[in-house]
Protein backbone atom coordinates (compact mmCIF):
# COMPACT_ATOMS: atom_id res chain seq x y z
CA UNK A 1 0.00 0.00 0.00
CA UNK A 2 1.54 3.62 -1.18
CA UNK A 3 1.99 5.89 1.89
CA UNK A 4 2.64 9.59 1.28
CA UNK A 5 3.01 11.64 4.07
CA UNK A 6 0.57 15.17 4.41
CA UNK A 7 3.48 17.21 3.67
CA UNK A 8 3.96 15.54 0.64
CA UNK A 9 0.03 15.24 0.05
CA UNK A 10 -0.77 18.92 0.81
CA UNK A 11 2.49 19.74 -1.89
CA UNK A 12 0.02 18.47 -4.64
CA UNK A 13 -2.92 20.27 -3.64
CA UNK A 14 -0.87 23.18 -3.46
CA UNK A 15 1.09 22.56 -7.14
CA UNK A 16 -2.06 20.62 -8.75
CA UNK A 17 -2.71 23.06 -11.92
CA UNK A 18 -6.30 24.12 -12.42
CA UNK A 19 -7.36 25.10 -15.85
CA UNK A 20 -10.70 26.70 -15.32
CA UNK A 21 -11.96 28.30 -12.41
CA UNK A 22 -15.20 26.92 -10.44
CA UNK A 23 -18.16 28.69 -8.66
CA UNK A 24 -18.32 25.87 -6.38
CA UNK A 25 -17.10 22.67 -4.43
CA UNK A 26 -19.22 19.71 -4.18
CA UNK A 27 -17.86 17.54 -1.79
CA UNK A 28 -19.10 13.87 -1.36
CA UNK A 29 -18.95 13.18 1.95
CA UNK A 30 -17.79 11.54 3.90
CA UNK A 31 -14.22 11.24 1.74
CA UNK A 32 -14.47 14.36 -0.08
CA UNK A 33 -15.02 16.32 2.84
CA UNK A 34 -11.55 17.27 4.04
CA UNK A 35 -9.98 17.22 0.26
CA UNK A 36 -13.11 19.38 -0.50
CA UNK A 37 -12.01 21.39 2.88
CA UNK A 38 -8.41 21.80 1.49
CA UNK A 39 -9.50 22.60 -1.66
CA UNK A 40 -11.45 25.19 -0.75
CA UNK A 41 -8.57 27.26 1.45
CA UNK A 42 -6.58 27.47 -2.36
CA UNK A 43 -9.79 28.54 -4.49
CA UNK A 44 -11.96 30.07 -2.52
CA UNK A 45 -15.22 29.42 -3.48
CA UNK A 46 -18.10 28.19 -1.63
CA UNK A 47 -18.41 24.75 -0.11
CA UNK A 48 -21.29 22.24 -0.13
CA UNK A 49 -21.75 18.62 0.99
CA UNK A 50 -24.07 15.92 -0.98
CA UNK A 51 -24.12 13.09 0.78
CA UNK A 52 -23.96 9.57 -1.12
CA UNK A 53 -22.87 6.79 -0.04
CA UNK A 54 -21.86 3.19 -1.30
CA UNK A 55 -19.34 1.61 0.56
CA UNK A 56 -17.98 1.41 4.22
CA UNK A 57 -15.14 2.37 6.14
CA UNK A 58 -13.14 -0.79 4.70
CA UNK A 59 -14.09 -0.29 1.57
CA UNK A 60 -16.98 -3.02 1.20
CA UNK A 61 -20.12 -2.08 -0.71
CA UNK A 62 -23.40 -0.98 1.62
CA UNK A 63 -25.74 -0.77 -1.37
CA UNK A 64 -25.96 -2.33 -4.85
CA UNK A 65 -25.39 0.85 -6.26
CA UNK A 66 -24.58 4.03 -4.90
CA UNK A 67 -27.58 6.01 -2.64
CA UNK A 68 -28.29 9.61 -2.33
CA UNK A 69 -28.61 10.03 1.63
CA UNK A 70 -29.98 13.70 2.27
CA UNK A 71 -31.68 15.99 -0.24
CA UNK A 72 -29.29 18.19 -2.12
CA UNK A 73 -29.97 21.73 -0.40
CA UNK A 74 -28.32 23.61 -2.33
CA UNK A 75 -28.29 25.30 -6.09
CA UNK A 76 -25.84 24.52 -9.03
CA UNK A 77 -27.56 25.37 -12.02
CA UNK A 78 -25.84 27.56 -14.41
CA UNK A 79 -22.53 27.20 -12.47
CA UNK A 80 -18.95 25.60 -12.67
CA UNK A 81 -18.62 22.36 -10.51
CA UNK A 82 -15.85 20.63 -8.82
CA UNK A 83 -17.65 17.77 -7.10
CA UNK A 84 -14.76 16.53 -5.08
CA UNK A 85 -14.14 12.78 -3.76
CA UNK A 86 -10.88 10.98 -1.72
CA UNK A 87 -10.95 8.19 -4.09
CA UNK A 88 -12.57 7.09 -7.36
CA UNK A 89 -12.50 3.61 -7.86
CA UNK A 90 -15.33 1.97 -9.59
CA UNK A 91 -17.06 5.37 -10.57
CA UNK A 92 -20.20 5.19 -9.48
CA UNK A 93 -20.62 7.47 -6.71
CA UNK A 94 -18.85 10.13 -9.14
CA UNK A 95 -21.28 9.41 -11.75
CA UNK A 96 -24.23 9.42 -9.64
CA UNK A 97 -23.28 12.99 -8.30
CA UNK A 98 -22.49 14.06 -11.99
CA UNK A 99 -26.04 13.24 -12.74
CA UNK A 100 -27.31 14.97 -9.77
CA UNK A 101 -25.12 18.37 -11.18
CA UNK A 102 -27.21 17.97 -14.38
CA UNK A 103 -28.34 21.43 -14.28
CA UNK A 104 -24.89 22.71 -14.06
CA UNK A 105 -22.60 24.54 -16.79
CA UNK A 106 -19.77 22.44 -16.03
CA UNK A 107 -18.87 19.45 -13.81
CA UNK A 108 -15.35 18.54 -13.33
CA UNK A 109 -14.11 15.91 -10.68
CA UNK A 110 -11.51 15.82 -8.27
CA UNK A 111 -9.66 12.57 -6.56
CA UNK A 112 -6.88 12.92 -4.49
CA UNK A 113 -6.73 8.89 -5.68
CA UNK A 114 -8.70 7.57 -8.94
CA UNK A 115 -9.59 8.61 -12.39
CA UNK A 116 -10.83 12.04 -12.16
CA UNK A 117 -10.48 15.27 -14.65
CA UNK A 118 -7.77 16.28 -11.38
CA UNK A 119 -6.17 13.84 -9.52
CA UNK A 120 -3.65 13.80 -7.18
CA UNK A 121 -2.64 10.56 -7.60
CA UNK A 122 -3.67 6.81 -9.51
CA UNK A 123 -2.63 4.21 -7.56
CA UNK A 124 -4.28 0.89 -6.85
CA UNK A 125 -3.99 1.14 -3.08
CA UNK A 126 -3.35 4.13 -0.90
CA UNK A 127 -3.07 5.16 2.71
CA UNK A 128 -4.83 8.74 3.08
CA UNK A 129 -2.46 10.70 5.88
CA UNK A 130 -4.91 11.72 7.73
CA UNK A 131 -6.90 8.49 8.63
CA UNK A 132 -6.06 7.57 11.44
Amino acid sequence: MAQHSFDEVLTRFREIPFSEDFDIIVAIADGGVIPAGILNQRLKVRLEVLRINLRDSNHRPLYDKPKLLSPIDFDVKGKRVLLVDDRIKSGATINLAKELMHEAAVVKTFAVNGNADYALYNEDCFKFPWIF
